[in-house]
């Protein structure tokens, strides 16, 4: 039984080395969702781990416009009703963020409160500084507030590290 765990945990870290996620779906789709102004993307780089997205190469190099990043890979205690949430969350060089995709999860109610794109769009053009207080700036969902918290605690915690680590500092900010 253990090795056939060990071969599927195997076959699960090659395929998102291999620039999958654990769905099957390929990263650069999501991250191209993300960016869709994008002419390519890295590796997934860094610490903490980010992959950065390129505008239209001008002279020798292609400018960043952007980073993404797992909420699981940066918040990995934030859990849901259920588990943890993976959420790809993608942010201009500014602290805005370019919008969010719920990858997986297993929220009971997520079908109502994590899944539908309402939720997803809301996060669109956000800045880092915002509260992200269900309620008040993050829509609530009735039956599911653990995992809407969670999952905007998640997006919030994660983005203001990236940014803090990450991003340079913006000129003119203290």
């Amino acid at each position: 039984m253990r090795g056939a765990l060990f071969a599927v945990s195997i076959l699960l870290g090659s395929s998102i080395v291999a620039g999958q996620n654990a769905k099957g779906q390929p990263v650069e789709a999501l991250l191209k969702r993300l960016f869709p102004e994008a002419s390519s993307f890295s590796p997934r780089l860094g610490t903490p781990p980010h992959f950065k997205a390129y505008g239209a190469p001008t002279g020798a190099q292609a400018p960043v416009v952007g980073v993404a990043f797992w909420t699981t890979e940066l918040e990995p205690l934030e859990r849901g009703y259920d588990g943890p949430i993976k959420i790809l969350v993608g942010m201009d060089l500014q602290g805005v963020l370019a919008g969010v995709v719920v990858v997986d999860h297993s929220e009971p109610y997520g079908y109502f409160s994590v899944d539908p794109a309402g939720f997803a769009a809301q996060f669109a053009r956000k800045n880092i500084r915002d509260p992200f207080k269900v309620g008040s700036d993050v829509d609530a969902v009735s039956k599911a507030t653990i995992t809407i918290g969670s999952a905007s605690r998640a997006i919030r915690n994660s983005a203001r590290r990236i940014a803090r680590q990450v991003l340079s500092p913006v000129p003119g900010t203290p």
